[in-house]
C-alpha cells in the first residue's frame, strides 16, 4: 500500500481542539506499507484570510515542524496542507487540517465571573443555574469561550453545548485556569436565544484530602465566565445582565456524590452577583478534556446477607450510573459504591470518609438522569428505596477519563497476563480525570506525584499522554518554584497551600517526578519542549529542594518514604520496608542527576550538562564509600537495593553488576519469586533482571501467584491494579491499613516489561524515530504480539514459536518515515519501513522454570509458575 499521510496535528493538541500557541508546530503521521520508505522533503500551504502561502523544505522531519507563517491572532482560524515527498520521488496526497487559536490574552475577555448568592466555605455548596436570554441577528461562525470556579455545564436553546464532562478539569488554578472553546453555530439561531449553565463546587470549592481535609480551598464562591461571539463579535457574556437561580440539584460533592431532587422545579431568577476574575492565567490546554468514554451494562444482581440489593457491572470502573428507565411513585433512591465486596456484604471501608452516595427524590424524571459533577471508583452499587425489584437493565455505567488516544497494546498466550495487562490499561484510565491520581474511590484521588514518576514510562506507551502530562508538568513547576520553594508537593495539583512546611517535604522520587518525568515524556514523544519548559523546574530541584548531607547526598536526617509500600512493611506502616530509605533517595538522586545532565546536552547547554555529570561521578564515588561493601555487598541486602544500583547502572565495572545480578536472583528466589519491592523498586524489578542475564528469572517471578505477586490479585478477581499487592486477603478480607485502593496504577508499571521484553518494543531515539524490536521469548510464553502508534505510524511485533517449539517466527511493521533494529537470535538486521517477517532457530530454554530456594527442615512449600 503507497504511503499517505493519516492525519494533522498541532503541538500536542487533539484535533479540533482550539489551540493556545499563536505558532504551533506541525506534525503529521503517516499509514502505508512501502518498504524503506524515508521522507525527503514536505510542502506545506497555509491559508488564512483568504490568502495562501506555500512552502517547500528539504527535510525528514515530520514530527513537530515550525510553524511556517506569522503567529495566529486570538479567534482566527487557517487551514493547513500538507504534502511530502519522499526519497523514492513519489508524493503523497495533500492532506489538510483546520486550527484555530482560542482566545490567547487576557485583553480578550470582556465578561466578567458572575454568580448567585453566598453559600458557607465550610459546607456543601448548592450548584447554581445560570441564563441569559438574548438575540442573534443572523447566522455565522459562532464560538463559546467558557470556564468556572467550579465545574459547568453549558446549554443553548436547551441544547447541551460539547461532550466534555466535569469542565474545566482541575489545575492548579492559582496558576493557571483552564477554559474551553466550542464552536456552537449550529445551536444559535436568529433572533431570541437562551444559553443557560449550571455550576458546582468541583475541585475549585469542594471537599478535598482525606480525614474530611478542607472545603473551599481555591474560592468559597461558585461561578461560571463566559463569552459568546458569532464571527468575532461578542452577543453574550457574563455580567450584570444575567440571572440566576437553583433547581434540581441539592448537592453535588466529588467524594461524597450527588444528591438530586427529580421534583424540585428551578427558583425563582434573581439578579447574579460579579466576583473576582480567576486567579490564574486563562489556559487553552493542550490535555484533551474528560468524556463519557464507554458504557457497561450490568452483569448481576446480588442479595446480600443482610438482605441489601447490589448491583455489579463486573468491573471496577470510574464514573457513573445512568437511570435507563421511567421510575414513578415517591420516596428517595439512595446508591451507594463501592470497588469489592467484603464477604458478601458492600466493601466502604477503604473510602474511610468518602460516602460515595447518590441520592435520587423520585417524583420527576428519571429516564436518562445522569449525575453532573461528580464520580465514583466503583464495581458494585447498592440500592435502597427502589420502589419494586431491580433489573439488569435498570441501569447503566458510565466510564469516564480524560479522553486521550489509545496507542498501546499487547496480547499473549498467556491469558493471566493478558487479564493483568487489562487491568492496568482499566487502573490507569481511571486514574487519569483531568490529573493523575493515585486512586479514584476514597477521600483522597490526589495528583500524588511519586506515583506518576513510576507510572510515566506505562502511560505513555498505552496511551497518548504528551499533552496532559505537559500541562501537568506545568503545574508541578509553578508549585514548585512557587508554593514548594524549589520543593514539588506531594500531591499536584497541591491542596495544602496553607501547610508549605508539613506538604511540601523534600521527599526522593515524589520530588524526582520534577527531573525524571519531563526527559521520561521526551523520549516518549519527541518533543524537546518537555525540556525546555521543565528544565528550570529540574534543576531547580537539584540544585535547591533536595536536603543535602556535607557529601552531596541526601540528609540522613531527611525523612524519605523510600520504598513505599514493600510487601514486608506493616499496614499501618508503609515507609517501613526492608530496604533503607536513604540508599533509595540517593539512588535516585545520582539518576536524577543524570538525567539533568542528559537534558542539558540535548538543549545545548553544555556547561550545565558537565556540571551535572561530573556531580553524578563525585556522588557515585560517596555512595560506593556509603552503602557498598569491599566486596560488593550493599548494605541494604534487599530486592529494591540490588534493583536500584542495577537499573540505574551504579556498579563501577561489569564484575561488580554481575555479583549484583546474582545476588538478585538469590534474594528473588529465595523469596519463591514473590515480589519484595514497592513503589521505587517494582516498576524497574524485571527490567533489571533481563538486562543483567536474568530473564528466566524475570518470566519466574511474572508469572507467580502467589501473594505478593502481579498475578495474585488477578487469581482474586481483581479489574484493576491494587494499591497494596494483598489489598484484599486470601480469606476475602480487606486489607486492615486504612489506605486500600484496588484501583491504583503504580504497580501495574510491569506493562513496561510486557511491551519491551516480552513483545519486543522500544525506542531507541526519542519519539520513536529509531526502535529496537527485540522480543524475547520465555516463560511458557509461546506468542505474543504489542504496538504502538507512534508519532510517524504504527509499529508492531508478533513473534509465535513454533509446536515443536525449535522455530521462531516474527512479524514486523515499521511505520514510514522511521527505521527498526531487529535483534533475534542468531539475527541482528536494520530495516526501514513496511512490513518484515523473520524466522530462525529456537532453542526452549531446558532450565525452565527456575526452583526457588527452600530452606530445609521448614514446612515451606514450592510453587509451580501460573
Amino acid at each position: 500500500m503507497p504511503v499517505t499521510l493519516e492525519r494533522v496535528t498541532f503541538e500536542h493538541y487533539e484535533p479540533g481542539q482550539a489551540v493556545g500557541i499563536p505558532s504551533p508546530r506541525l506534525s503529521w503521521r503517516f499509514s502505508g506499507s512501502t518498504k524503506d520508505w524515508q521522507q525527503k522533503s514536505y510542502d506545506l500551504r497555509i491559508t488564512r484570510d483568504g490568502k495562501t502561502e506555500t512552502l517547500h523544505v528539504d527535510s525528514s522531519e515530520s514530527v513537530l515542524v515550525p510553524w511556517p507563517s506569522a503567529a495566529l491572532r486570538s479567534r482566527e482560524q487557517a487551514t493547513a496542507e500538507v504534502s511530502v515527498t519522499g526519497v523514492d520521488g513519489e508524493t503523497t496526497p495533500w492532506v489538510s487540517a483546520k486550527v484555530e487559536a482560542a482566545l490567547l490574552g487576557r485583553d480578550d475577555w470582556s465578561a466578567k465571573v458572575v454568580t448567585g448568592a453566598e453559600q458557607a466555605a465550610d459546607e456543601a455548596k448548592t450548584p447554581i443555574l445560570l441564563r441569559k436570554h438574548f438575540s442573534v441577528p443572523h447566522d455565522g461562525s459562532a464560538r463559546l469561550y467558557i470556564t468556572a470556579l467550579g465545574l459547568y455545564e453549558a446549554e443553548i436553546n436547551g441544547r447541551r453545548v460539547g461532550d466534555h464532562v466535569l469542565a474545566p478539569g482541575w489545575q492548579s488554578y492559582n496558576y493557571r485556569h483552564s477554559f474551553q472553546t466550542f464552536d456552537v453555530s449550529e445551536l444559535l439561531r436568529p433572533g431570541e436565544n437562551e444559553v443557560t449553565v449550571t455550576v458546582g463546587e468541583g475541585w475549585y470549592a469542594g471537599r478535598l484530602g482525606w480525614a474530611g481535609w478542607k472545603r473551599s480551598i481555591y474560592g468559597s464562591r461558585i461561578g461560571a465566565l463566559a463569552q459568546l461571539e458569532v464571527d468575532g463579535a461578542v452577543v453574550a457574556q457574563t455580567d450584570e445582565t444575567w440571572e440566576w437561580t437553583t433547581g434540581p440539584l441539592i448537592t453535588s460533592e466529588l467524594y461524597d456524590g450527588e444528591h438530586v431532587d427529580t421534583a424540585k422545579p428551578p427558583g425563582k431568577w434573581s439578579a447574579v452577583n460579579v466576583i473576582d476574575f480567576p486567579k490564574g492565567a486563562l489556559i487553552s490546554p493542550q490535555a484533551p478534556p474528560m468524556r463519557r468514554t464507554q458504557e457497561l451494562p450490568a452483569v448481576e444482581i446480588i442479595t446480600t446477607p443482610a438482605g441489601k440489593t447490589v448491583v455489579d457491572f463486573g468491573q471496577n470502573l470510574v464514573g457513573w450510573m445512568r437511570w435507563n428507565k421511567q421510575v414513578d411513585g415517591s420516596g428517595t433512591v439512595i446508591i451507594r459504591h463501592a470497588e469489592v465486596m467484603e464477604h458478601g456484604e458492600l466493601g466502604v471501608r477503604p473510602l474511610r470518609v468518602c460516602k460515595a452516595t447518590d441520592t435520587l427524590v423520585l417524583g420527576g424524571e428519571t429516564k436518562r438522569h445522569e449525575p453532573k459533577f461528580t464520580f465514583h471508583g466503583f464495581r458494585y452499587a447498592q440500592i435502597d428505596g427502589y420502589p419494586g425489584k431491580v433489573h439488569l437493565d435498570d441501569f447503566t455505567a458510565i466510564v469516564v477519563h480524560t479522553d486521550f488516544e489509545r496507542t498501546g497494546t499487547f496480547d499473549s498466550s498467556h491469558e493471566l497476563v493478558n487479564k493483568l495487562y487489562s487491568n492496568v490499561c482499566w487502573g490507569m484510565r481511571g486514574n487519569f480525570l483531568s490529573v493523575p491520581t493515585d486512586c479514584p474511590q476514597r477521600d483522597e484521588r490526589l495528583g500524588w506525584t511519586g506515583d506518576l514518576e513510576a507510572f510515566a514510562p506505562t502511560a505513555s506507551f498505552l496511551y497518548d499522554v504528551s499533552g496532559t502530562l505537559a500541562e501537568w508538568l506545568h503545574d508541578v513547576a509553578f508549585e514548585q518554584l512557587d508554593f514548594g520553594k524549589g520543593v514539588p508537593p506531594v500531591v499536584v495539583p497541591s491542596i495544602f497551600a496553607d501547610r508549605a512546611a508539613t506538604f511540601s517535604p523534600s521527599f526522593a522520587i515524589w520530588g524526582d517526578v520534577a527531573a525524571i518525568t519531563p526527559y521520561d515524556l521526551f523520549r516518549a514523544f519527541g518533543d524537546d519542549k518537555f525540556l525546555s519548559d521543565q528544565y528550570e523546574s529540574m534543576t531547580t530541584w537539584l540544585d535547591k529542594g533536595v536536603r543535602r548531607a556535607a557529601t552531596g547526598l541526601w540528609d540522613p536526617e531527611n525523612f524519605q518514604l523510600g520504598d513505599w509500600l514493600d510487601p514486608k512493611a506493616p499496614p499501618d506502616s508503609p515507609a517501613a520496608g526492608q530496604t533503607n530509605t536513604i540508599l533509595t533517595a540517593d539512588a535516585f538522586l545520582i539518576h536524577s542527576t543524570r538525567v539533568v545532565a542528559r537534558a542539558s546536552e540535548q538543549l545545548g547547554k553544555s556547561d550545565a550538562a558537565q556540571r551535572y555529570s561530573a556531580d553524578a561521578e563525585r556522588l557515585l564515588d560517596v555512595f560506593h564509600r556509603e552503602y557498598v561493601t569491599p566486596n560488593s555487598r550493599l548494605m541494604s541486602d534487599s530486592q529494591c537495593a540490588y534493583v536500584l544500583a542495577l537499573w540505574f547502572d551504579l556498579a563501577k565495572n561489569a564484575e561488580q553488576a554481575s555479583i549484583w545480578a546474582d545476588r538478585l536472583e538469590t534474594l528473588v528466589r529465595a523469596e519463591g519469586f514473590k515480589v519484595g519491592t514497592g513503589f521505587a523498586g517494582t516498576p524497574l524489578i524485571l527490567g533489571a533482571l533481563e538486562k543483567h542475564g536474568k530473564l528466566p528469572v524475570a518470566y519466574r517471578m511474572l508469572q507467580e501467584g502467589k501473594c505478593p505477586s502481579w498475578l495474585y490479585p488477578v487469581t482474586m478477581g481483581a479489574t484493576t491494579m491494587w494499591e497494596r499487592w494483598d489489598s484484599m486477603l486470601p480469606n476475602g478480607d480487606i486489607n486492615p491499613g486504612e489506605m486500600t485502593s484496588f484501583n491504583h496504577y503504580a504497580f501495574g508499571s510491569v506493562a513496561a516489561f510486557l511491551h519491551s521484553v516480552i513483545g519486543g518494543l522500544s525506542a531507541i531515539e526519542p519519539g520513536w524515530k529509531h526502535f529496537l524490536v527485540r522480543p524475547q521469548p520465555g516463560g511458557s510464553f509461546t506468542h505474543a504480539s504489542v504496538s504502538i502508534r507512534t508519532p510517524y505510524g504504527p509499529a508492531s511485533s508478533k513473534w509465535e514459536l513454533s509446536e515443536a517449539q525449535d522455530k521462531l517466527k516474527a512479524v514486523v511493521v515499521v511505520p514510514p518515515n522511521t527505521t527498526a533494529q531487529v535483534v533475534l537470535p542468531g539475527l541482528d538486521k536494520v530495516v526501514g519501513s513496511g512490513e518484515w517477517v523473520f524466522e530462525v532457530d529456537w532453542h526452549k530454554d531446558a532450565s525452565w522454570p527456575p526452583k526457588a530456594l527452600i530452606p530445609p527442615f521448614t514446612q515451606v512449600v514450592g510453587t509451580d509458575p501460573l
